[in-house]
C-alpha cells in the first residue's frame, strides 16, 4: 500500500499544480498529472491484485479502510474515475490507453 500512496502524492500535488496553472505550462502539467494518476492505478491494481481476500464487488472494495482513506483524498472530479477503475478492476476488464 506504500507504493500507491506514494503514487497518489505525486499524481495529487500534480492535479494541484494543473489547477493554479495556465497554457502550455497548465499543459504540461495536465500530462504529469495524467502519467502518474494512470501510475497511481496501476499501483492500486497490483495491491488489489495481491489480496488474498479479495472483494466480490466493486462496492466491497470501495468500503475497505484503505480504499476510503484514498477516496477521502481524491478531489470530486477524480472519485469517479478512481470508482470506475475499480469497477474494472473487479470485474477483470483491462483498460487500454493509447498513450501506452
Amino acid at each position: 500500500m506504500k507504493e500507491v500512496l506514494d503514487k497518489l502524492e505525486t499524481a495529487l500535488y500534480n492535479w494541484e499544480m494543473m489547477q493554479k496553472t495556465e497554457g502550455d505550462e497548465g499543459a504540461d502539467w495536465a500530462e504529469r498529472f495524467e502519467m502518474h494518476f494512470y501510475e497511481f492505478t496501476e499501483a492500486f491494481e497490483a495491491w488489489y491484485q495481491s489480496l488474498t481476500d479479495k472483494p466480490d464487488s466493486s462496492e466491497d472494495l470501495l468500503e475497505r479502510e484503505e480504499v476510503k482513506s484514498i477516496q477521502e483524498r481524491l478531489p470530486g472530479p477524480l472519485q469517479l474515475n478512481f470508482e470506475m477503475e475499480i469497477e474494472e478492476m473487479v470485474d477483470g476488464l483491462e483498460t487500454f490507453r493509447f498513450d501506452d
